[in-house]
């Protein structure tokens, strides 16, 4: 990346070593041309050839992506640019990168380490789409691209890498001032404008490097900063439910009890379709259309909703190292690497929300069914309804993540022979969300809402029954209304934090010029913590208004709405006003006793949940994990049927110590800490066979282990018993064992010209040890997983016939994974010699690859791990494939790609009844083009997401209901790069 002119290419340097390896590719046609030209590329080209030597090279199976240029990484984040490389896939949040999944492996199974150590870079999202990261997976929209200049993905391991990973170790790298020669400087200021929030916003990069005495000492700083304001919308189900559940639909008048399919749960007469709710009459209605909405096989939207999030993002980003070359043979490195990522986030809505509530809170029982047509598959397609309840909501969220790095490494080699390798560390990641408050107004009673989902479009028309833009339609406190459907008040302040310390010392001897040894030891000291703080009764209603304060003041109106959406969208609507709310109600006090407008209902109405550990945040989970291990590998070179063959043959052995500390769910709020030990033995070896001077053939095998998943390590829990129709319990489990595995993967690389490679790999991995999150609804406590535990958790008014939903984490057999990777990658030199055409068609180029994988994994089905379903590893894309095409001549660039992936499922067994939960496929084209002025300044052009694709989330594997459909629009830079 920053390999500029130092490098640019050490291609010139390294021009002889080029000019053989064409001549043995191409034939004695181009060997004759070599010996009178040298072959100098730059730019994307230089960065491509360098990174197919790097390839070429290492014994392993690794991917690499270098920088074209000084502080130029070839995309905007570094996410996207990884998911160029054949195996990988990426997962947007509001238009941008956040996660990979490598080879059908999600987030939480790749590892990832900056300059050399392990880190974990934490955000926070959307419900909706991946949520805040409480896990293991590395969240890569911390960081911007322009800090760093190169990325290498190991697919296969080797003894001398450390273990954690199932899918690959991705090494990311800043630049450091031995990379240059003498003095370098670069910068660039661009600005971008998402299409949907129409903002022109930011975006520099400095980079300044210098050495000194004869080269012997250097020093470099990079900042970077970017500034983004985006616009997500469109539609949100919050998944889908079949119709008896939460009671069912009020039934029509004269409709006898031995005729519903849900008697039990409605009630006994008719007339209790309206108890305890000021609701009109139950007149007469279709009673077929009931029958149908009703059915146990008929399944609806939850929360049909418009929605709308609105980001205003700042990011900041600063690299430093220092290099001192001691002598010849002691060369050390100071890395250091700070990123500050701040996000306000407002999320608006407007949901008919009676479809998933119980009938103490008005919801389904109260709600009369006119029409209704379900479609083959069981999905209410369309619906027509009285008696209807609308909420609109504002979720005002500040968002803040801090990441600091400091690396200090130490290189001396005591000989020719033995040389030594320190490093040590820490990584050091603070999420922090101070405020997340959603605040809502209510409109009750709504007669003819109706949605239509039989046009096939993935968004539903919806035909409201009433004006969403009239504020005299919404109401904090409509009259003679009771207090469960006042509006409502949710305060959930949260955090994460990550801390790695870690120490690896390696030693290197040169036996033999063609064996050598490596053994050494690793340390890891791992530490996480995750805070969460609730009002005290966060669904309990707000109080009445105080004196002077009207309903229309507490609301402000969201107006644009429906860019690109389907047509029927409403423009806008009445939105809560958060602020406003804040200074009516006084919200963050964190008190109790009386209040704005008279005295509460609770004494503790704005309490925020304790305890709070001493530092006003409530402790949900801490960490601690100590990690220990040693290994050793020999490698070698030698010749097999008289060509090279060259690989490594090593043994890692790592204990694991896992102390885990959470609340158990009991009225006292008891702390436990829970231990965990295990140890694993991880054998391994690589191959890499020369068969002709532009073959590789390549063989790997490793025992491999990947740690839980860190929320499901929590020894504690949580229960909610407030809805006795549907109580649940959700705990975590700290004895897990690890997820582990076999792998084995084969590779043939062809180098059939400069620049370029044919390759094909298949891999295998036997999954043998799985980690699942079960949920099971429905089931008497007796029969779940906290059985034991009833007397202190089962609240005194329950009498044991209620079902409950369990949330838990098992180990499962899991399964075999299985698939395939091609790529192909080569300038069209040929084109103007071989076919005559004209000379500038020689600087076109394409890089591809196509990834295929198949895994089944055993899912348990039953708390006692004795039933299980099979179906598909999630995150795991069946097929993806990348795709660029590009043009570069000594002035202008320009590049076009497209990434696709399958679609993938995300939960397993579905929630509210459905088999699964998964997101459809994605599409994305980006394109971006460069023209340099001269050497020293450069004209950008970029154009992210052209296909404006849509986030689709699915529940069912039938049905493939829409719960997610919302897009982000194109996002465009225009900029100029400076170097010197």
């Amino acid at each position: 990346m920053h390999q500029s002119k130092a490098y640019v290419l050490s291609l010139r340097a390294s021009a002889a070593a080029a000019a053989l390896l064409t001549a043995v590719a191409a034939g004695p046609a181009f060997a004759q041309a070599a010996d009178v030209e040298e072959l100098v590329v730059t730019g994307f080209r230089a960065s491509l050839a360098n990174a197919v030597e790097v390839k070429r090279a290492e014994t392993s199976v690794v991917d690499v992506i270098k920088a074209e240029d000084i502080a130029d990484f070839p995309d905007n984040n570094l996410a996207e640019a990884i998911q160029r490389i054949p195996g990988v896939s990426i997962d947007r949040e509001a238009g941008e990168g956040r996660s990979i999944s490598v080879r059908g492996l999600g987030p939480d199974f790749t590892r990832v380490r900056l300059n050399g150590i392990e880190a974990l870079a934490t955000t926070g999202g959307p419900d909706s789409g991946a949520g805040t990261n409480r896990g293991r997976g590395f969240d890569f929209n911390i960081f911007a691209s322009e800090l760093f200049n190169s990325v290498t993905v190991r697919k296969t391991q080797a003894a001398e890498v450390e273990e954690g990973s199932l899918g690959a170790t991705v090494d990311l790298q800043t630049s450091r001032p031995f990379d240059f020669k003498g003095f370098t400087a670069a910068a660039s200021l661009e600005y971008g404008m998402n299409e949907l929030a129409e903002s022109w916003d930011p975006r520099a990069a400095i980079l300044l490097s210098n050495t000194w005495l004869d080269g012997r000492i250097g020093a470099l700083v990079s900042l970077a900063y970017t500034k983004r304001n985006v616009r997500e919308e469109g539609y949100n189900s919050t998944r889908w439910d079949n119709g008896p559940s939460v009671q069912g639909f009020c039934s029509p008048v004269g409709f006898t009890p031995q005729n519903r399919p849900n008697t039990t749960a409605i009630g006994a007469t008719a007339a209790n379709c309206a108890t305890g709710v000021p609701r009109p009459a139950n007149t007469p209605q279709n009673v077929a259309a009931y029958q149908l909405a009703s059915a146990a096989t008929t399944f609806h939207p939850r929360l049909p909703s418009y929605a709308r999030s609105d980001y205003e993002n700042d990011r900041y980003g600063l690299t430093g190292s220092f290099q001192f070359r001691a002598t010849d043979r002691t060369t050390v490195n100071l890395d250091v690497l700070l990123a500050k990522l701040d996000t306000i986030r407002v999320d608006s809505g407007l949901s008919a929300i009676s479809f998933s509530r119980d009938s103490t809170v008005g919801g389904k029982p109260q709600t009369h069914v006119l029409e209704a047509e379900v479609d083959q598959n069981g999905q209410l397609v369309y619906g027509r309804f009285n008696n209807v309840d609308f909420r609109t909501s504002t979720t005002y969220s500040d968002l803040s993540t801090e990441f600091s790095q400091y690396t200090l490494s130490l290189d001396h080699e005591f000989t020719d022979q033995f040389r030594m390798s320190l490093i040590a560390g820490r990584a050091f990641s603070d999420f922090d969300s101070p405020v997340q408050t959603t605040v809502t107004l209510e409109r009750q009673n709504v007669q003819g809402f109706s949605w239509d989902y039989r046009s096939g479009e993935r968004m539903p028309a919806m035909t409201l029954g009433f004006d969403p833009n009239d504020p005299a339609q919404w109401q904090v406190t409509p009259a003679g209304t009771p207090a469960a459907l006042l509006s409502e008040l949710r305060l959930r302040p949260q955090g994460v934090e990550n801390e790695l310390k870690t120490a690896r010392l390696d030693f290197t001897f040169e036996a033999l010029p063609s064996v050598s040894f490596k053994w050494g030891a690793a340390i890891k000291r791992y530490d996480f913590f995750t805070y969460e703080q609730r009002r005290q009764n966060q669904t309990d209603s707000l109080p009445p208004l105080p004196a002077g304060v009207t309903s229309a003041s507490l609301a402000t109106t969201l107006t644009g709405f429906g860019s690109n959406l389907p047509a029927g969208a409403p423009s806008g609507w009445v939105i809560p006003n958060v602020q406003a709310f804040a200074s009516a109600y006084n919200i963050y006090c964190n008190c109790n006793g009386p209040l704005p407008g008279g005295a509460s209902d609770d004494p503790d109405d704005f309490r925020m949940t304790g305890p709070t550990n001493g530092d006003a945040r409530r402790l949900n989970q801490m960490i601690k994990e100590d990690d220990d291990s040693v290994y050793a590998q020999l490698s070698f070179n030698t010749d097999v049927l008289g060509r090279g063959l060259r690989g490594d043959l090593g043994l890692r052995y790592v204990t694991t110590a896992l102390f885990a500390t959470g609340y158990q769910s009991r009225a006292s709020g008891t702390l436990v800490t829970v231990e965990n030990r295990y140890s694993d033995t991880l054998p391994s070896i690589n191959l890499a066979w020369d068969v002709r001077d532009d073959l590789v053939l390549r063989f790997g095998a490793a025992k491999v282990m990947a740690r839980p998943t860190l929320t499901s390590l929590n020894p504690g829990g949580s229960t909610t018993t407030s809805n006795r129709a549907n109580p649940s319990a959700n705990l975590g489990n700290p004895l897990l064992q690890p997820f582990r595995a076999k792998t084995y993967d084969f590779s043939a690389e062809w180098y059939f010209a400069p620049e370029s490679l044919l390759s094909f790999a298949f891999f295998h991995k036997d999954i043998s040890t799985y980690i699942q999150n079960l949920r099971i609804d429905d089931i008497p406590f007796s029969e779940g997983p906290l059985a034991s535990e009833a007397s202190t958790i089962v609240p005194s008014n329950f009498d044991g016939t209620e079902l409950w939903d369990f949330t838990t984490f098992v180990n499962t057999p899991g399964g075999p994974l299985k698939g395939i990777e091609v790529s192909y990658q080569q300038p069209f030199t040929f084109l103007p010699e071989r076919f005559g055409l004209p000379e500038w068609t020689g600087n076109f180029g394409a890089i591809l690859n196509y990834t295929w994988v198949e895994s089944k994994i055993r899912y348990a089905t039953s708390v006692a791990g004795t039933a299980y379903v099979t179906n598909d590893l999630l995150n795991l894309s069946k097929n993806a494939y990348n795709a660029t095409f590009y043009y570069e001549d000594e002035r202008f660039m320009a590049r076009l790609s497209a990434s696709y992936r399958a679609g993938f499922l995300t939960r397993i067994p579905g929630q509210n009844n459905n088999d699964v939960e998964g997101k459809n496929e994605t599409l994305n084209v980006d394109a971006s083009a460069r023209y340099e002025i001269n050497d020293n300044f450069a004209l950008t052009l970029e154009a992210l997401n052209l296909t404006d694709e849509y986030n689709d989330r699915y529940v069912d594997s039938v049905r493939n209901s829409p719960s997610t459909y919302q897009h982000s629009g194109r996002q465009y830079y225009v900029g100029v790069r400076y170097k010197f």
